[in-house]
């Protein structure tokens, strides 16, 4: 079983991006746990090297958050940009890919981050969107990162 665990745990890690929180700002005061946040969290993208993506989020404070048993809401947004040189060939690169991953409640809410080829523009759209549904639709934000030649000199 735990053999099992670990390998489940070793292949989403592989699909999908770890991020770094880079920072978190406090929005509203809780008297019991901790306050309410917007954080902000870096990843690369796993198969685009040159691609680094931010992205914030609102995190439900108090005791329930500290517990980790709150939702969070699904606020959010994501800005992508080169960072370096893409040496990877979007001709083959899957028309859109889950890039990035994180849970937003204790069961089943999660934030996505999708990676969508532009090829006609020569762009990558990064589409962000929570799998909750939030009056018929999900909450979601874009950014694009057009592949440019890329100079060290930079």
């Amino acid at each position: 079983m735990k053999r099992l665990l670990t390998a489940g745990i070793l292949a989403l890690s592989a699909s999908a991006a770890l991020a770094d929180d880079v920072g978190c700002v406090s929005t509203t005061f809780r008297l019991v746990g901790r306050n309410d946040q917007v954080c902000v969290s870096a990843f690369d993208d796993p198969k685009v090297p040159g691609v680094a993506c931010h992205i914030s989020q609102a995190r439900t404070g108090g005791l329930g958050g500290s517990l980790g048993l709150s939702e969070d809401p699904s606020r959010f947004s994501i800005s992508c940009r080169q960072v370096g040189p893409i040496t990877a060939d979007i001709e083959k690169l899957d028309g859109r890919e889950k890039v990035y991953t994180e849970h937003t409640s204790i069961f089943f809410k999660h934030t996505n981050v999708f990676r969508i080829v532009d090829k006609k523009r020569n762009t990558l759209v990064y589409l962000a969107i929570s799998d909750k549904l939030v009056e018929g639709s999900p909450q979601n934000a874009i950014s694009t990162v057009p592949i440019m030649p890329w100079s060290a000199a930079r």
